[in-house]
């Protein structure tokens, strides 16, 4: 008799999930991560390009990972399956604060109150960023919203992003960041990197001092990602930086992807792949295709970045 395994049917393989039925969820579950990714930011530290700032997709839902404290660890959890945001200590104690229909100054509240419950005193910067509207985390009753439901799917669909992202790195034997959840604009990104420097970036995020991005963009890359909007169900992307001649009129595949002029990136529609008769072979294409346009059209020293695995390597 096979095993059953009764979590394997929480979100299917490829979740539909439409950008207009979630918004309000997906504005406030943005805002809960901004502070909880602070909180990370606070004490872990300083790593190139802001790597120790982001979140990581988790078999329940999206972490910190662990986090320093003194002479102990922490980490913060979304549980998207039980629907808590859970607090654990390595001292052994867990708190945990319900991820449920509530304002962002509620959340906020609650969670730092569960951290000095701890002895985890943290203090972070009490507004957003990366966003146009940045109302202090504080007074915000404005975003109030969750459906579960709603955020279960937005998670099954970063995990089906984190496979194939995860898939895609593999192949790649340079600088690159790991799988990450940057709350700033609410991404799940994995970057490339050339080896050389990259002219200073001018900057020009909302609600983000320029210096953030000069760092973050401080050497030439390659980024792939997923965001939740831009398209029906969701957009997945690929930009370059410095955008070298040629990208923007390069071949990538799969056909429903396409070069944005204003954004200066490549899309591909969430629901093209998911509808696809393979789904993570159609995006997978679609990262390699968009790293040939940066990589081709830069310069890139392909042969000595790019995984050639030795015989046999595969079955060890």
């Amino acid at each position: 008799m096979a095993r059953q395994h009764p979590t394997s049917a929480l979100v299917e393989p490829w979740p539909a999930l439409a950008v207009d039925e979630w918004t309000d969820t997906r504005d406030t579950l943005h805002m809960w991560t901004q502070i909880v990714g602070k909180i990370r930011m606070a004490k872990a530290p300083m790593v190139n390009h802001w790597w120790q700032v982001p979140l990581y997709v988790s078999p329940r839902g999206l972490t910190t990972s662990s986090i320093p404290h003194g002479d102990r660890l922490f980490d913060l959890e979304f549980d998207f399956v039980e629907h808590r945001l859970c607090v654990r200590s390595s001292s052994g104690e867990q708190r945990e604060v319900a991820l449920e229909p509530k304002a962002v100054a509620t959340f906020y509240r609650e969670v730092l109150a569960t951290l000095a419950d701890l002895d985890l005193d943290v203090s972070i910067m009490g507004s957003p960023v990366e966003v146009e509207r940045a109302i202090p985390f504080a007074e915000d009753t404005e975003h109030a919203s969750y459906d579960a439901g709603h955020a279960r799917r937005f998670w099954g669909q970063l995990m089906a992003a984190y496979r194939v992202l995860s898939r895609f790195r593999a192949d790649f034997l340079g600088k690159s960041s790991p799988v990450h959840f940057f709350w700033g604009a609410m991404d799940l990104a994995c970057t490339r990197f050339s080896g050389r420097t990259a002219p200073e970036h001018p900057g020009g995020a909302p609600n983000c001092a320029d210096w953030v991005m000069v760092e973050g963009y401080s050497h030439e890359l390659a980024s792939f990602g997923f965001w939740p909007g831009g398209s029906t169900e969701g957009t997945f992307y690929a930009y370059a930086y410095p955008e070298p001649d040629g990208y923007a009129r390069h071949p990538v595949r799969p056909d429903a992807a396409y070069y944005d002029p204003g954004a200066h990136e490549f899309f591909l529609p969430y629901e093209a792949v998911r509808k696809a008769d393979d789904p993570d072979a159609t995006l997978l294409e679609f990262f390699r295709t968009t790293y040939e346009a940066a990589a081709d059209n830069a310069g890139w020293d392909r042969e000595a970045l790019e995984v050639r695995p030795h015989a046999g390597a595969a079955t060890r």
